[in-house]
């Protein structure tokens, strides 16, 4: 039995498949218990679920391995739809969910993506079991379920993707459903018009302010960060209020904050916290101080604390401003009750 571990990839397994690095960490462990481990989702790659033997692996990763099999990824009745019509539809995408497939995935068969479904590619049956009479839920089998199936079949939906939230982020999007939708939301978030709020619990008590600077790919120790104001850097702008707090028996501190995006750049909350020192609870990857150093997490979050809550905007047709929100998931929700006890 492989006990829980955490490997830090050095130069050493830089450009090694995840079953290579396995096999020089875990000694003893064959090639087949090695893919063994990957099949069985025993092993993490920066907090994702990782399911592909032949991953290569970079400097700076973090790779985890499980004594246990993690839960697996959430399905299409796991995606709940706020509102629909025929050019926007508003959904709570679920945690641990990617919202789009990655370029270098798109080749994979069906049964692969299968094992880790994302949310574009999930959506379009969520959309159609909303639009349309479903048989078996009318009493109808066989030839009568086969017939009033017929009747209301609709063409699959294409969605397309206008922003997007992590993986391991919970919570309200958009995505359109006809090209001039598209368009005009893209409008609308280039514009800043689009009001995202988010509830984040974290470590510490930041206190209500406005962080604003630049970020780049890489801040010097391979991580996005804060940099100069650059061609290559893009301005960010959170602004953060608390909510409430928490103090343990122990003395450690957590507050509940709601973050508001005026942009919206890759990884920006969790950056913008992680360096004014409020990390994000449960975060995989942004634990590092420049100096190397990391902050250990002990909070005991059941995965990144972070959701958006709210999502307000304008729709691209009619024009009328609307606002979705959606209370924080179980897992979370259960999360804070345990904050709240101390």
């Amino acid at each position: 039995m492989v006990e829980n571990k955490v490997f830090h990839v050095t130069d050493r397994e830089s450009g090694s498949t995840i079953v290579g690095a396995l096999k020089q960490w875990l000694p003893g462990v064959s090639w087949n218990e090695a893919k063994k481990l990957v099949s069985s989702r025993r092993i993490g790659v920066n907090g994702a679920t990782c399911l592909d033997e032949a991953r290569r692996l970079k400097v700076g990763e973090v790779v985890h391995c499980y004594a246990h099999a993690r839960t697996p990824p959430p399905q299409a009745e796991d995606i709940k739809i706020l509102y629909l019509d025929n050019y926007i539809a508003v959904v709570v995408k679920p945690a641990l969910m990617t919202t789009l497939r990655h370029a270098e995935e798109k080749k994979w068969n069906d049964k692969r993506k299968n094992l880790q479904p994302t949310l574009d590619e999930l959506l379009p049956k969520v959309i159609l079991w909303a639009k349309r009479p479903d048989a078996r839920k009318l009493g109808l089998k066989g030839r009568d379920a086969r017939t009033a199936n017929k009747a209301f079949r609709i063409p699959m939906p294409k969605v397309r993707a206008v922003h997007r939230l992590d993986r391991d982020t919970s919570g309200v999007m958009v995505f359109a459903l006809h090209p001039n939708a598209e368009t005009h939301l893209i409008r609308q978030f280039k514009k800043h018009t689009i009001e995202r709020l988010y509830h984040a619990v974290v470590h510490g008590t930041p206190e209500a302010q406005t962080i604003e600077n630049y970020l780049v790919r890489d801040r010097g120790d391979g991580l996005r960060g804060s940099g100069e104001k650059s061609d290559e850097a893009e301005r960010a702008v959170t602004h953060i209020r608390p909510l409430e707090k928490f103090t343990m028996n122990d003395g450690r501190v957590f507050s509940l904050i709601e973050c508001r995006l005026e942009t919206g750049r890759t990884h920006q909350i969790r950056i913008h916290l992680s360096e004014m020192g409020c990390m994000l609870c449960g975060d995989p990857t942004y634990h590092k101080k420049r100096d190397g150093s990391s902050i250990q997490d002990h909070s005991g979050a059941p995965r990144l604390a972070l959701h958006a809550c709210s999502l307000e905007l304008e729709h691209p047709i009619t024009g009328k401003r609307m606002q979705f929100e959606s209370e924080l998931p179980p897992d979370l929700a259960k999360f804070v009750g345990r904050l709240r006890k101390g």
